[in-house]
Formats: C-alpha cells, sequence, structure tokens
C-alpha cells in the first residue's frame, strides 16, 4: 500500500475528542437553557410553603446525621437567582467573545452545568417535600443518602454501557446495539443463573451473551461494511424480538425452573461502610457497583496510559497512519468491540441477577440509548461518560422517589423524567462534541 509520509502517533490524538467553545447560533443554547431552569426554579418557590426537612442517616447506620431543616420557598427562590446569575454570566462570552473570553473555556462550562443542576435538585427536593404536606399526608423527610445510593445502583447498567460505547467509538465503530447487549445479557444471566443455582455462572453468561452481540456487530460491521448505525438498530430489534419470543416460549411456561434467579447480597466493605453518608453510598451494594469501579479505574488508566491504548486511539483517529506503523486496524478493532461487550453483558445481568431478580419483556427500558447520550455528553471519555451516566440514573431514582412521597405530578410524567433530560442535555448543554475522526468509517486496506 502506497501511502504518503504520515504524522507520529501521538500528534493524531487530541485529548478528549471534544472541539473548542460551539459558534452559531448554539452559542445561546447553554445561556437559555440555564435560563429556564433558573425560572423553573422561581417557579417552585412560589409553590412552595413551609419548611422542608432532609435525612442523612439511613436505616440501621451506626452513626446518626441531625435532619436539616430549610425554608422550602428561601431555598428555591436563592436557586433560580443563582441559576441566573450563571445563565448572565454564560450569555456574556456569546455575545462579546472577545471582552470575556475566559468565561467560555471548557472548565467553565462543566462547572457551569454542574451547579445549576445541583441547584435544580435542591429547588426540586425542598419542593417535593413541602407538597407532601399540602397533599394532606403526613411528611416523610427526603433521605439523600437513599437517594444518592439508589442513584448510583440504577447507573450501573447505564455506566457500563457508556464505557462499552466510548472503547468502541475510540476504536472506530459506533455501538449502537448496546441496548440488545444489556437485554441479551440480562436475558441469560437469569436462564444460566436459574438452571445452575450459581449466580457466578450467571453473571460469566450474561457478559458473554454481550460479547455475542460485539461479535455479531465487529464482523458485519468491519469484515462486511454494513452501515454501522443502521446495523446496530437491526441488531437491538433482533434481540428485542428474539428475547420476547423466548420469555413466552420458554420463561413463561417454566418460570419456576429458567426464570426465578437469586440475586448477589449487598456487600459492605468492613470500615469504609461506616463512613457517615459515603460509606452507606459508595461502599455498601453488590459486586456489581465493584466491578464498575474496576473497569472504570482500569479503561480509564488503560486507555490514555498504555500501549494498548493508544494504538487504540489511534485506529479510531487515523487508521492510515496506524497501519503504515505496523498496527493491525482491523483486527484491534474485532478484539476491541468483542471485549467491550463483555463489559455491556455485565451490565445486562444487572437487571436479572443484581435488582429484579426475573427477566421481563423489554426491561432495559432504553438504557442502552441513554448510555450512549451519555458517552457522548461525557466527551468520548471514560470518567465523563460515567459521570454522566450518574446523571442519568439520578433522574430515574429521583422520579421513584417523587412518585412514592405523592408529589402533585401525574406518575406517567415523571417516568418520562430520565428521558426529558437526555434530550435537554444533548441538545442544550453538551455543547460541540467532535468524536474520533473515523469513528463509522469503514478501514479498506488496499
Amino acid at each position: 500500500m502506497t501511502t504518503t509520509a504520515s504524522p507520529r502517533l501521538p500528534d493524531l490524538l487530541p485529548g478528549d475528542g471534544s472541539a473548542g467553545a460551539p459558534g452559531g447560533a448554539r452559542r445561546f443554547a447553554m445561556p437559555a437553557t440555564f435560563l429556564v431552569f433558573g425560572l423553573v426554579d422561581i417557579l417552585l418557590g412560589a409553590r412552595s410553603h413551609g419548611s422542608a426537612t432532609l435525612s442523612f442517616t439511613p436505616q440501621f447506620a451506626k452513626v446518626t446525621i441531625p435532619n436539616l431543616t430549610i425554608p422550602a420557598d428561601g431555598t428555591c427562590y436563592l436557586c433560580g437567582a443563582l441559576t441566573l446569575l450563571l445563565a448572565v454570566a454564560a450569555l456574556l462570552p456569546a455575545v462579546a467573545p472577545r471582552a470575556v473570553p475566559s468565561l467560555g473555556n471548557r472548565l467553565w462550562r462543566r462547572v457551569a452545568i454542574g451547579v445549576v443542576l445541583f441547584l435544580f435538585v435542591i429547588a426540586l427536593l425542598a419542593w417535593s417535600d413541602v407538597s407532601q404536606s399540602s397533599s394532606g399526608s403526613e411528611a416523610i423527610p427526603i433521605n439523600i443518602v437513599n437517594l444518592l445510593s439508589g442513584s448510583l445502583n440504577q447507573s450501573i447498567p447505564i455506566m457500563l454501557g457508556a464505557i462499552t460505547g466510548v472503547i468502541c467509538s475510540r476504536s472506530g465503530v459506533i455501538n449502537i446495539a448496546i441496548e440488545g447487549q444489556l437485554l441479551l445479557g440480562a436475558f441469560c444471566a437469569a436462564i444460566a443463573t436459574s438452571a445452575t443455582g450459581s449466580l457466578w455462572v450467571g453473571l460469566v453468561c450474561g457478559a458473554l451473551a454481550g460479547s455475542l452481540v460485539g461479535s455479531l456487530l465487529a464482523v458485519f460491521a468491519i469484515a462486511y461494511i454494513v452501515d454501522q448505525v443502521v446495523l446496530g438498530v437491526v441488531l437491538n430489534g433482533l434481540i428485542l424480538g428474539l428475547t420476547g419470543y423466548l420469555y413466552n416460549s420458554i420463561l413463561v411456561p417454566y418460570g419456576d425452573t429458567l426464570n426465578s434467579p437469586a440475586t448477589f447480597n449487598l456487600w459492605k466493605i468492613p470500615g469504609l461502610g461506616d463512613i457517615p453518608i459515603l460509606g452507606p453510598v459508595f461502599f455498601d451494594s453488590t459486586v456489581f457497583l465493584y466491578i464498575t469501579y474496576i473497569v472504570l479505574a482500569f479503561v480509564s488508566f488503560a486507555l490514555f496510559r498504555t500501549r494498548w491504548g493508544l494504538r487504540t486511539r489511534a485506529i479510531g483517529e487515523h487508521p492510515v497512519a496506524a497501519d503504515t506503523v505496523g498496527i493491525q486496524v482491523l483486527a484491534l478493532r474485532y478484539r476491541n468491540v468483542i471485549l467491550a461487550g463483555l463489559i455491556a453483558g455485565i451490565g445486562g445481568a444487572y437487571f436479572t441477577i443484581g435488582s429484579v431478580g426475573s427477566f421481563g419483556i423489554n426491561m432495559s427500558s432504553g438504557e442502552g440509548y441513554i448510555a450512549l447520550a451519555a458517552m457522548i455528553f461525557g466527551r468520548y471519555t471514560p470518567w465523563g461518560a460515567v459521570l454522566a451516566a450518574l446523571l442519568f440514573g439520578f433522574t430515574t431514582q429521583l422520579q421513584s422517589i417523587l412518585s412514592s412521597i405523592n408529589v402533585p405530578i401525574q406518575s406517567n410524567l415523571l417516568l418520562l423524567t430520565p428521558y426529558v433530560v437526555t434530550i435537554i442535555v444533548v441538545a442544550g448543554l453538551v455543547g460541540k462534541v467532535r468524536g474520533p475522526k473515523a469513528e463509522g468509517v469503514p478501514y479498506v486496506k488496499s
């Protein structure tokens, strides 16, 4: 193969796969979104009367932390005012980028987004707590530790799916089939655990099921050069139909023997699990959360600190240059997509043997697609994707808690919360993100 002189591989690889500050009309997307959040905070304050109580002590905790009582309306108004100030600060670099250049950098955007979302959550919690009293029911303090712990556990499939997407995209392959990997992983984990009685066998089978979908994706996308977006959608539809058919044909009539798996028990890390607030959230969970810690640490280090990571980013950015220096582009893409499927399969197994204890049709409920949104919001980095996944998991847990305390919002509207947040984040907050240059582009060696 004849090639021109190629640059050195490290020069081809940007730090986080993102471009600079957004231009054009998108410059006003973030300040407009902040403005909406600020007005909502103020509206919540106008509908809040009384004091809200927040609890920080979970059940059976060794250390008791006093409850925090705050004026609900004043808290909402303060959160709204601060958010509006941030909206003005975000608007300045959009209308006068030369006069205020420092406000347009990437760090500012990330900090501002985090602060706005935090203020909105505080206002929403204050309004939710006082809304219990106005509805005639006895007010129950909202337990922040339970909210955070549930959010972390709800985020496990999304976090693992997002990391899967990062590995595939960095390798140059778009993985839309994360949804199918989660679903098939859940299905196989339930059957394997029920049939063998071993949770670890179920976990392994769930991981292998995700890898199987990854193998199909790799073969058709890399060898047969099928459009990767269309292929991912087709695989998701295939697995949804297949698991639905097998559920009705096998799991329903033989549910007692094939769809009644045990679930992993909580395991508290001695010492760390007793730390107030942080212990119950991070160190008192099932094995799936600790696996997520390991996967995140390993992928984050390997992707940016090892030869494998350098080569992976190279084949996702400039496969021709990578091939020129002797990297086997197609073979590495095969390996990465298939191995990434193992991670998604573990996330799918969480649904059945880490949480629910049985398989249900379409139980992944679109979390594979949310994982893709988290990957984009996280700018194709493992840590960024995981933090974004935590945001979506938090919204899911929050809507569950709000439903249980009878806030004056229709339950069907609350169920839409995670998907609405996904749209808002991707459309209004994420800004301009550039993925790997060769993502989704088939590589044909001449």
